[in-house]
């Protein structure tokens, strides 16, 4: 079966060489493919994507949102104790689709299909798994997402709220969660599981509310947000608010910034990749390239394509909300403390820190400092690396690696 994964691997690397218009989501389907053959368990029922509704939210910053809708997604059986609860949290340009497909024609499952269903090491077949789609979500024109946020209609100016909308946190994330969950009769989670700015709401999640959280994993995440990471997510935001047609923000009538949209994906993109699956994925690329040499307004290849990605992604995304979700990030410490420490002071859950060791964008010593701050008070707490060439998506890729300790945890 290894044999059979690697040479089925091999064969999907050297088509993707050769496609002008790869893309993270065909990259991504052939990795759930692959997982999804290693894991060898059984698929979940179809999924429906369910919406949740909620009045005059009062956000960490003090600002009052009239209206909130958000979509939200289950697999599994609820028990009648209503202890079997696990809530996933998402990452920055995902969504609520943790598993399963919504028809049977699907091309890909959910981003974590490969650790989520039944007999899998979040196994279905015993934990109720629910996700909720966060805030401000990336794409807010994606059918499959129901978000509020500066694209949204503005019930009392009847136009988008743009800038106006107030400015959003983790924390807030959270506390949408938490009414979701409320609203299910569900008084403790099992575990909260997240990736990326999930793995942030997670452990605020535990930090927040310790009576409701009996566990905690960070996958690929963070405690807080250090110098070095605010300055790295703010290169995100650049191309966007330096396009013309964002207009501070008021582009819902005109024109939408996408050069800067597109700009800022296609970075996204690449700061998620280590350079090892980027040589790869892009090995006829290279400095001997003969267009770029006769023309400066030639691009290699490996540009070529990776603008093409961006295009591609830049379907359903929205460039204002993408600017909040960079925002949430920056501002974000658990438990919004004046230092970590005060922030994780009160976190009663036991914790399993899970990096991806070549990630180089949330760096593992931003796991590694949380983890130790959790020893250091007293909490159990476990820490491994998650290896492979992809950097921080393998996350998301090569989760499965660490299936059997995600299975021992939880159980």
């Amino acid at each position: 079966m290894q044999r059979y994964l690697q040479s089925q691997y091999a064969s999907v690397l050297r088509v993707i060489k050769y496609q002008h218009a790869v893309t993270v989501a065909l990259i991504m389907c052939i990795s759930m493919l692959v997982a999804s053959l290693a894991a060898q368990a059984a698929e979940l029922p179809l999924v429906e994507k369910q919406e949740f509704q909620t009045s005059n939210f009062t956000t960490y910053g003090g600002e009052i949102i009239p209206e909130v809708r958000v979509g939200w997604e289950a697999y599994g059986e609820l028990n009648e104790a209503k202890d079997n609860a696990i809530l996933i949290t998402h990452f920055f340009s995902g969504n609520s689709h943790a598993a399963g497909r919504y028809t049977a024609e699907d091309a890909q499952p959910g981003y974590w299909d490969a650790i989520i269903g039944p007999g899998k090491a979040i196994d279905t077949n015993k934990f109720y798994v629910i996700s909720v789609d966060t805030l401000v979500n990336q794409e807010p024109t994606n059918p499959n997402v129901i978000t509020t946020g500066p694209a949204t209609i503005n019930p009392e100016t009847g136009k988008p709220w743009g800038l106006d909308f107030p400015v959003v946190t983790i924390r807030d994330f959270v506390n949408v969660q938490k009414l979701v969950i409320d609203s299910l009769g569900i008084e403790k989670l099992h575990a909260v599981i997240g990736a990326s700015m999930g793995s942030l709401q997670a452990l605020d999640w535990a930090a927040a509310y310790p009576d409701r959280v009996e566990r905690m994993i960070s996958v690929i995440g963070m405690g807080e947000a250090d110098p070095w990471t605010i300055a790295s997510l703010q290169q995100w935001a650049n191309p966007i608010v330096n396009d013309p047609n964002w207009n501070d923000g008021n582009y819902y009538d005109g024109e939408a910034p996408l050069a800067g949209l597109e700009q800022t994906l296609g970075m996204i993109t690449l700061t998620a990749m280590h350079p090892l699956i980027i040589n790869q994925l892009y090995a006829d690329s290279s400095a001997r390239e003969e267009a770029p040499l006769r023309d400066i307004r030639s691009n290699f290849k490996v540009v070529e394509q990776l603008q093409a990605a961006a295009k591609l992604r830049a379907t359903y995304a929205d460039a204002n909300h993408i600017l909040y979700l960079v925002r949430a990030n920056q501002l974000f410490m658990a438990g919004y403390a004046e230092n970590l420490e005060k922030g994780l002071e009160n976190v009663t859950a036991k914790a399993l820190f899970l990096p991806a060791t070549n990630d180089l964008l949330l760096q593992p010593y931003l796991a590694k400092r949380a983890h130790d701050v959790l020893l250091a008070h007293g909490v159990a707490s476990e820490y491994a690396e998650i290896e492979g060439p992809w950097g921080h998506l393998d996350g998301v890729f090569n989760i499965q690696l660490q299936a059997d300790l995600i299975q021992e945890f939880l159980n």
